[in-house]
This record gives structure tokens, C-alpha cells and sequence, in this order.
């Protein structure tokens, strides 16, 4: 039976990205996206909310990414979800959800002030593993999105 787990966002860093390295000397980059989005209310009134996301970046990706995010830059994230979950001192189990991040791009400055920043080797974005091929019929440059493709307002 096929699966798929796969996220698309697109949003604005709520923190700038931390980098650590484990124990095994794998880099981790971490940050939070905030999403928002609009809808009409009952009232006829727009009503907007955000979502926010933690998202995570590991080896060579973490590295380049982390230098280059910072609070509110607008960026578009690509990844799975993935949940994990431990117990604290007190016996409480928590749980935390986060993106695991295979493409990260730089959309645009601080609140989207323009300019599109990507990063890789001359690529538009950082991709985890081999590069990307293109899809039958896509015309753009490996990486690059296009806001008005993507399936949500």
C-alpha cells in the first residue's frame, strides 16, 4: 500500500534558526515558521489565525541554512512530518510534532521585501540528498516555487 508524508510551507521564521551539533557530530539546525491565513467569518468579517511549526534541518543543510535565518524572513519550507515523544522528570510524557526540512528557500527579505535569496550550489534552494529533476512540462529553474502553484489561498 503506498504513503505519503509530505508538507509544503510557506511563512515567516519566528526565531532565528539555532544551530547544535549531537553527539555524533551530525549538525541540527532548529526554527519555528509562523503560517498565516485568512478566511471570513460569520460575520462577513475577515478573521485571520497562524499556525506555527517547528522545523528542523540536519547535517551539511543545517549548517548553510542556519547562517542565513533569522526572526521574520519569509521562507519556503519542503519536508515530512515526523512526531516524537519522551517523558519528563516528573513521569509526564510530552509529545512534539515537527517538520523535517528536505528544502528550505529564502522567498524574500524580512516581511517579504523582495529579493530571492536561494542557497546551494547555484541552485535557488538547499536540498537534502540527490538534486531534484524536473517534472514533464516544468519550465522553472530546479528549486524554484512558484507561490501561485502551490494548492491553498
Amino acid at each position: 500500500m503506498a504513503s505519503l508524508n509530505k508538507v509544503m510551507l510557506i511563512g515567516n521564521a519566528g526565531r532565528d534558526a539555532e544551530l547544535r551539533y549531537l553527539a555524533s557530530g551530525l549538525a541540527k539546525s532548529e526554527f519555528s515558521l509562523a503560517v498565516n491565513s485568512r478566511r471570513r467569518g460569520q460575520s462577513g468579517d475577515w478573521e485571520e489565525s497562524t499556525e506555527w511549526f517547528n522545523v528542523v534541518l540536519f547535517g551539511d543543510q543545517a549548517e548553510r541554512v542556519s547562517q542565513y535565518i533569522s526572526k521574520g524572513k519569509q521562507l519556503y519550507v519542503e519536508g515530512r512530518l515526523s512526531t516524537r515523544s519522551w517523558d519528563d522528570d516528573q513521569g509526564v510524557k510530552h509529545y512534539r510534532t515537527e517538520v523535517i526540512a528536505n528544502a528550505v528557500q529564502l522567498l524574500g527579505g524580512p516581511r517579504g521585501d523582495g529579493g530571492n535569496q536561494g542557497w546551494s550550489d547555484g541552485e535557488d534552494s538547499f536540498r537534502a540528498g540527490a538534486g531534484r529533476r524536473s517534472a514533464p512540462g516544468e519550465s522553472r529553474a530546479r528549486g524554484s516555487v512558484d507561490p501561485d502553484d502551490l494548492p491553498f489561498e
